[in-house]
């Protein structure tokens, strides 16, 4: 039989003429997945309450340098249901929004309190107030590094762990020493508004994002003590055209939220490991820049001709608590849930 017809009769299968199926190759990559939405429904009273305290830590990040609202919602095992609700909020808009409600209640009792109080108490003992806060923070911390606790440490992660270290470290030194100070709100241009847009696109990020503190990146632009001392009656009726600033900066967090949010929600479907190596160095480098930014560094400076004994002491006393504190409920969650990975491995 010629070659021609036993290749003819070995691809004719029932009958049927054509080519056989080919065996699909063994590193042949099976097609992506849709990633499952979350469950954003609240089951109980505990979890909307864990909801308003998210909130309200996201709120309190704009007045306190180095608070992160993102590092709470990891504790509380919400960051992934943030992250989809707010990059979802307008095409599932009834789910995500009662999801947000509560979040968004504790943000402006957060934002309200911290400016109404905790800036005055800033103002008075800013040591003591920045040391409970980063005791928080760091008591916090295992409750992020638990993400790649058990994931291999390979030259590249280590690599993201460094670089996440670095960003928040760089703009503190840049806030404190490049910096050409407050920046005035007053006699400004089309560049202006635009930064003002481009600023509350960056400020969302530092909220999606744990590690990164919108106070500090205010600061190393110039713009915090002028936007928070412009929160004033009298300011507004001598300068109302300041509302064109807050116009510009919430169209900016705004836009913020939703993209980034979605961003960083397909980068860690994809590279979750990667992804919360930078999250960790980040979170470790905020930090240490709340020792470390233009007030603290103010006050640092005032210690050189007479220290405050009582804002020391009292500083690092209460970042010990905070560290206990905020140690002891990481330790309770794990308990209580189990400890289990944000991810499961693949």
């Amino acid at each position: 039989m010629d070659p021609i017809d036993i290749i003819i009769l070995t691809s004719q299968e029932d009958g049927q003429e054509g080519p056989a199926p080919q065996p699909p190759e063994n590193n042949a990559v099976p097609p992506e997945q849709p990633q499952p939405e979350p469950d954003l429904k609240y089951k109980n009273g505990k979890e909307v309450v864990k909801g308003g305290v998210l909130g309200f830590f996201i709120g309190l990040a704009v007045i306190v340098p180095g608070v992160s609202g993102s590092t709470v919602a990891i504790i509380f095992r919400l960051y992934d249901k943030l992250l989809y609700a707010l990059g979802n909020i307008f095409r599932r808009f009834k789910k995500c929004a009662k999801f947000l409600l509560p979040i968004v209640l504790g943000l402006a009792v957060g934002f309200v309190l911290g400016f109404l109080a905790i800036q005055r108490l800033i103002d008075i003992s800013p040591f003591t107030v920045i040391g409970l806060f980063a005791g928080l923070m760091l008591g916090s911390f295992p409750a992020v590094y638990d993400e790649v606790r058990s994931e291999k440490k390979t030259p590249l992660r280590v690599g993201l762990f460094l670089i996440g270290l670095a960003v928040p470290v760089a703009i503190a030194l840049f806030s404190v020493f490049a910096s050409e100070g407050a920046q005035s709100l007053e006699g400004l241009n089309v560049g202006h508004y635009i930064l003002f847009i481009v600023l509350g696109y960056l400020v969302a990020v530092t909220q999606v994002v744990p590690g990164l503190s919108a106070t500090a990146l205010l600061m190393a632009f110039g713009y915090f003590s002028s936007i928070m001392d412009s929160v004033h009656l009298s300011y507004w009726q001598q300068n109302p055209a300041v509302f064109g600033v807050y116009v510009c900066l919430v169209a900016g967090f705004v836009a913020g939220l939703v993209t980034f949010s979605k961003l960083l929600t397909k980068i860690f479907a994809k590279h979750r490991a990667g992804a919360f190596f930078v999250i960790v160095g980040l979170s470790l480098g905020s930090i240490l820049t709340m020792f470390f930014n233009p007030d603290i560094y103010a006050v640092y400076q005032s210690w050189t001709t007479a220290l405050n004994v009582l804002d020391l002491t009292l500083g690092l006393v209460l970042f010990a608590v905070g560290i206990v504190v905020a140690y002891l409920f990481v330790r309770y969650e794990r308990k209580k849930k189990g400890a289990p990975p944000m991810l499961e491995k693949k």
